[in-house]
């Protein structure tokens, strides 16, 4: 029997809440995320519970022990249980009842088979019992233990059910699949098939599910499959990934973590990234990153106006996109850049320049001081 012994599964406060349970006669399973990353050694960061008993009644074992219950979503069977300051997801088993491909119509249900049925990849439909012994009603662990990302029942079934999840696919494989094996024919196909259901869903969510699959160690393998089975396309219109895999080295070179926009902007500018509505932040990002690896500043002028982390990001898509390589020369340039100071200010050039003419004398001499490698000094500059 296959055991989780991680400390969370004994941690006393997640204990409380599957007592909560348990001594009323109701299931407690850990589920999904918590059960697969536990098996595969990855980082947990939420816990998350399948129990037979109905939300209401969830709340009022909760309550009756002593622990705070929030309502986050039981017209759908979830509530959150705090222990400890701990949030744990209750969810009472589901079983689907209608689906249109973008949301599903559930009812309640008593059996822990129907609740594994309706989840999407046999990796997730994986539940452990709070000693951490593990329950594997769908012959999931094996296609866990392999990092084989397998679709419940038939690939296009269940992509019918929920188009978000051909994305979820790639996302998926991208995280927990073994890339040297490869991506499932039948999945490929099946996502293939089914493009135009990824139409209907919303921007925000396909963004979203994007952002997370670009976030993973090594995207490059998943982002390719997705456009050879025509789903990049047609999330993304003139999409390219081509600098994605350079770019992707290059960031190990440098010793820098994946960051999402970073990668985003690797295939996309901004005029096609807009479509996905990302957040004005995020947008604003993508475009500096995106305008700046493409201007013809210097690495050292990069780190002057944007700093050392920003400027980074800006130099790695830069190589990528320019099919160059990187230098630890051009994180000393970013370095020196963000650590210069200009030395001239705007009371220094007036009365001799006022309104628009102050501006343009402040950039001009900025210019010659970024070209001169900020060496130029403030009396340098002024008795130009």
């Amino acid at each position: 029997m296959t055991v989780i012994t991680e400390d969370w599964v004994s941690n006393p406060a997640t204990q409380t809440v599957c007592a909560a349970l348990v001594n009323a006669g109701a299931q407690s399973l850990f589920v999904g995320g918590c059960v697969r990353n536990a098996l595969l050694g990855a980082p947990v960061s939420d816990i998350d519970i399948a129990t037979d008993a109905r939300p209401e009644h969830v709340m009022e074992l909760a309550q009756g022990a002593g622990l705070k219950a929030i309502p986050t979503g039981i017209d759908h069977g979830t509530i959150t249980v705090v222990s400890d300051g701990i949030p744990h997801e209750i969810t009472t088993f589901r079983r689907d009842v209608e689906t249109d491909g973008r949301r599903a119509v559930v009812a309640f249900s008593d059996h822990v088979e129907e609740d594994a049925a309706r989840r999407d990849f046999t990796m997730n439909a994986l539940y452990a019992q709070p000693d951490g012994s593990v329950l594997d009603p769908l012959n999931g662990l094996g296609d866990l233990q392999a990092r084989r990302v397998r679709f419940i029942g038939t690939a296009e079934h269940r992509i019918r059910e929920d188009y978000l999840r051909s994305l979820r696919y790639f996302r998926f494989h991208a995280w927990y699949g073994d890339a040297e094996a490869g991506f499932d024919p039948d999945a490929l196909a099946a996502i293939a098939s089914n493009l135009d259901g990824l139409v209907a869903l919303s921007r925000e969510r396909v963004g979203a599910e994007l952002l997370k699959l670009l976030g993973a160690q090594d995207p490059a393998p998943s982002v390719a499959a997705m456009r050879q089975a025509g789903a990049l396309s047609q999330i993304l219109p003139g999409a390219d990934d081509r600098a994605l895999a350079p770019l992707i080295a290059l960031e190990e070179q440098a010793g820098v973590d994946p960051e999402p926009i970073r990668r985003l902007a690797a295939i996309a500018p901004p005029e096609i990234a807009k479509t996905l509505r990302l957040s004005k932040t995020q947008l604003q990002r993508l475009t500096r990153m995106r305008d700046e690896a493409s201007g013809t500043a210097s690495i050292a002028e990069l780190g002057f106006r944007d700093g050392e982390e920003d400027g980074l990001h800006e130099a790695l898509l830069r190589c990528a996109l320019l099919e160059q390589p990187w230098s630890e020369d051009m994180r000393a340039d970013l370095r020196k850049g963000a650590a210069a100071d200009f030395p001239v200010q705007a009371t220094d050039l007036i009365p001799d320049f006022t309104g628009p003419a102050l501006g343009k004398k402040l950039a001009e001499l900025e210019t010659r001081w970024i070209a001169s490698g900020f060496a130029l000094t403030r009396e340098e500059l002024l008795g130009s």
